[in-house]
């Protein structure tokens, strides 16, 4: 057990950025101190162009994270940090998952999994992920956000929080003002909330989300549920972007991802900046280390 973590750094999408930052994460002095990187990436990368969107490219990203969830089911590794992939790349390669969140869930067997960003400044858990604006009243009941809830209440000891302060933002403006603005508040967040309080889940909200994003900052709440996508991460890329580290909760194998995308504009040309890679690897291998003692 002494010996560091081996830690699987997936290279994403071929034709992104993911292999310059992973490559670069794997030299890092730091993760060499913490643990043993694998990078995990196609045999011949060469065939892909930097910045090209491709078919090809997206079904190479798919191939190389099942390889890497295999071995960590199967011990060879301790844990994966992911570089990004790209979802039109999948969807060009006939793939039905919009990233790796709902892949990795796919992969191991998962029904609930969430997307939570860590950072120093902010920690936050996305209700809903990779959906349209449009859908997201819809996709957030009641029954999803205790899910999500309970999730996080259960996660959270695992980054040092024993007793997490787990805040939901509110859907619409001022958290509905009692229905004026909107009914997704009484009908759904709030029901949730007083169930999970009931099992003794140190929840609360449904809180404005024009200011508990400040509140958690200032430490007033541990995590902070945010209903979609954006919501939550505007504020997290705002005061972090580049220290944020992407990890998934509820999966059987420990998994972190970078803040960012896949910036085909810049690939290629050796400026793509590798801070959240190395902190993505960094907190793998220290969750994992956590969890051996």
């Amino acid at each position: 057990m002494s010996a560091k973590p081996r830690i699987a750094l997936t290279v994403g999408d071929p034709s992104g950025i993911g292999p310059e930052i992973a490559a670069a994460a794997a030299l890092d002095t730091r993760v060499l101190s913490l643990c043993e990187p694998v990078l995990y990436g196609p045999e011949d990368m060469g065939r892909f162009t930097p910045g090209r969107l491709s078919a090809e490219a997206g079904r190479a990203a798919y191939d190389t994270i099942v390889r890497a969830v295999e071995d960590a089911e199967h011990g060879r590794v301790d844990a994966i940090a992911t570089a990004p992939v790209n979802k039109e790349a999948f969807r060009l390669a006939g793939l039905p998952w919009s990233g790796h969140t709902d892949l990795l869930g796919h992969l191991t067997g998962v029904r609930s999994v969430a997307m939570m960003f860590e950072s120093p400044a902010l920690r936050v858990v996305l209700a809903t992920v990779h959906i349209a604006l449009a859908a997201v009243p819809r996709a957030l009941t009641k029954t999803s956000l205790e899910d999500t809830i309970q999730l996080t209440a259960r996660e959270l000891p695992r980054f040092g929080v024993a007793a997490p302060r787990i805040a939901v933002a509110g859907l619409n403006p001022h958290a509905g003002e009692h229905g004026l603005f909107g009914h997704e508040e009484a009908e759904a967040i709030t029901p949730a909330i007083e169930t999970c309080r009931a099992l003794g889940i140190d929840v609360t909200g449904p809180w404005p989300a024009d200011t508990v994003f400040a509140r958690a900052h200032r430490g007033e709440f541990d995590v902070v549920i945010a209903c979609y996508h954006d919501q939550g991460l505007i504020p997290v890329k705002l005061l972090a972007f580049g220290e944020a580290v992407n990890v998934t909760l509820g999966l059987p194998i420990v998994r972190t991802s970078v803040d960012h995308g896949t910036a085909f504009d810049i690939a290629g040309k050796g400026v793509a900046n590798p801070d959240s890679m190395i902190a993505a690897v960094l907190l793998a291998a220290r969750l994992v280390s956590r969890a051996r003692h």
